[in-house]
């Protein structure tokens, strides 16, 4: 029995010959029905086959998802109902209607070559599906509860909504604003074909990354920078607080790229500098390296040895991996796991030595295997591995320190993710992700004053992110300031009024202020099973005197999600000492990732005074 399955119409063979060629020339464990020999009983063949895969190439054409391709749509729903489905398409076609929510992977045109980022990708997946760690995810809502504590606030992801500008914190920049602070805007795509933003957005992230590594320039965050993509430069200066905009545009064609970049005054809105850079598409690195000496110089700061080093840290001089990259960047700001780890993948493998491909794929690798899967603990070894390998050769770099830091974290490792965070700030001070990704680490471990302060921080480096608003109320809550916290989270929520973690903290913090009514209110315009809403609606009907509305409640979390670390919650809340410590104890058995927020959780505090408590906290390893 093979390994691999590929599911196709007959008519496509000779497109899908190519790629069954590509995949056997990497070593794949194949099998599609040209192998079927003379006088086979087929079908058994095929149905025998099929149940023996670990993976289930599903190639969608215009013909196998027309009225002729039901053979490929029922091969497909039984790979789909066994979690080894693998879509791709080859055709600019949908799906069939039940299929669509799985990301198919795009090979349309491609002509056989195995170094397309297209065909890595696709090769990355199949190995991660058949390594069995990382499952895809299920044609039903696959996130667990919508929100998840072990990654409170897109703790392995980056929460991606945005408000308009504006906000409680009224930005009014004045003349006053540091002669050596810039922000970096989106630069402008002029390949004529939308598809490729990603590509131009990604090379103006870089460069805003590169000066952020020149220690004595402030750069604005990219939230932020990315929300002023339409506006004038002296408008965008004054709503970020900086003296100084780039921007420019990029142009692909072939295997040349063609970058331009200017350096505006923020006030005057006359150009300071401005250059044209034209070459070949492995040469981006030494454009982005380029543009930022330039700044740099026009700024009057002069840089040493090691700080024009520092500035093409961890990058790559392989077209083929910068490119998966960016894609692999812009679907992780997308909020799409299952689409950038493909790609992550697919630049690791063309530059193995590529610390931020290696670093993004760690990060995505844990954000997936924690938010997924039952048993995370196999990928998240993978992941903790390639984060340190990305730290060896970047060790300069204060991002792969910050992935290996939260890694650490859900892996009940507290001294060496303490470490790795404190290294990651101390390399990169003003990263407003690293800084997030801390506060919530020091939310954890119960350290929120310190977290605080993190987040104060991040916000004045990407004051137009909201998703900061809720870093802040969510701490403040961890703090047990709730009367503040609800009213951050108020103002996130009005932001962002469709965000399910939003909705989940502001009731928690409701119900934690005794306010348990407005709590319960919120919380039940979540659906079930989503967010916290069978935990808040447990404790708002408690305080409310409602117990067998609390009591229903908790059966319905039982019933959702068997997760004894939220049973234990609601247990603390309702003063039931006992079943608690029951159900923690039953949680720290099963190594549940909420554990790992134990001592900061504010809803288990009523346990705090027990020595069972202490105990537990130990056993996990807390310092």
């Amino acid at each position: 029995m093979a390994d691999l399955f590929v599911s196709y119409k007959s008519e496509d063979r000779a497109r899908v010959a190519l790629l069954v060629a590509a995949l056997e020339a990497d070593g794949f464990d194949l099998w599609w029905d040209a192998h079927l020999g003379g006088g086979t009983a087929w079908r058994e063949a095929i149905e025998r086959e099929l149940n023996a895969a670990r993976c289930v190439l599903v190639v969608w054409s215009a013909r196998s998802v027309g009225p002729d391709g039901s053979f490929v749509r029922d091969e497909a729903s039984r790979a789909l109902r066994r979690g080894v489905y693998l879509p791709i398409r080859i055709d600019a076609i949908d799906p069939p209607l039940g299929f669509g929510e799985t990301q198919a992977l795009p090979l349309i045109g491609w002509t056989g070559d195995r170094r397309d980022p297209r065909y890595l990708a696709i090769r990355a997946a199949a190995q991660a599906l058949m390594a069995g760690a990382l499952p895809p995810p299920r044609m039903t809502a696959p996130v667990r509860r919508g929100v998840d504590r072990r990654l409170v606030i897109g703790g392995g992801a980056v929460v991606a909504a945005i408000a308009g500008a504006g906000g409680w914190w009224a930005l009014h920049r004045s003349a006053s604003a540091a002669s050596d602070s810039v922000a970096v805007l989106p630069f402008a795509n002029l390949s004529g074909d939308p598809a490729q933003a990603y590509f131009s957005d990604g090379i103006a992230e870089e460069l805003r990354s590169a000066l952020a590594r020149i220690v004595r320039l402030k750069v604005a965050a990219r939230t932020s920078s990315e929300i002023m993509r339409d506006v004038d430069a002296p408008t965008a200066a004054a709503k970020l607080g900086v003296a100084h905009i780039v921007t420019g545009s990029v142009r692909r064609a072939g295997d040349t790229i063609r970058v331009s970049a200017q350096l505006i005054d923020g006030i005057s809105g006359l150009t300071r500098w401005s250059d044209s850079y034209d070459r070949a598409a492995g040469d981006v690195l030494a454009i982005e390296t380029g543009i930022a000496e330039n700044v740099a110089n026009a700024l009057n700061i002069a840089l040493g040895r090691a700080e024009k080093a520092l500035l093409s840290a961890g990058g790559t001089t392989n077209a083929i991996a910068h490119d998966a990259y960016l894609r692999g960047a812009a679907s992780e700001a997308a909020q799409k796991p299952y689409d950038a780890l493909p790609e992550y993948a697919a630049a690791v493998a063309a530059d193995p030595n590529y610390a931020l491909a290696l670093a993004g794929h760690a990060s995505i690798t844990c954000w997936i295997a924690i938010e997924f899967t039952s048993r995370p603990e196999s990928a998240l070894v993978q992941a903790a591995a390639e984060a340190r390998r990305a730290v060896a050769l970047a060790p300069g770099l204060g991002r792969p320190y910050g992935v290996l830091g939260f890694i650490l974290f859900t892996q009940l490792d507290f001294r060496g993710a303490t470490t790795a965070f404190d290294t990651a700030i101390r390399l990169a001070p003003d990263d407003s992700f690293l800084l997030g990704r801390y506060s919530i680490y020091l939310n954890g471990i119960g350290r929120s004053a310190d977290a605080l302060r993190l987040i104060d921080r991040a916000q004045r480096l990407d004051p137009l992110r909201a998703n900061n608003l809720l870093l802040r109320g969510w701490s403040l809550y961890s703090a047990g300031r709730f009367v503040e916290a609800v009213a951050v989270l108020q103002h996130a929520v009005a932001r962002l009024p469709d965000d399910i973690e939003g909705q989940s903290f502001l009731s928690l913090a409701l119900i934690a202020a005794r306010r348990p009514a407005d709590g319960l209110a919120i919380a039940l315009t979540l659906k079930p099973g989503i967010g916290f809403r069978e935990v808040a609606e447990a404790i708002a009907r408690f305080q409310l005197g409602d117990r067998a509305g609390s009591d229903r409640a908790l059966e319905q979390l039982k019933a959702i999600d068997n997760d004894s670390y939220e049973v234990a919650e609601v247990h603390a809340q309702r003063g039931e000492i006992e079943p608690a410590f029951a159900a923690l104890t039953a949680a720290v058995a099963n190594r549940e990732a909420g554990i790992a927020q134990v001592k900061g959780d504010p809803l288990l505090r009523p346990l705090h005074s027990d020595p069972r408590f202490a105990a537990l906290a130990r056993k996990i390893g807390y310092l």
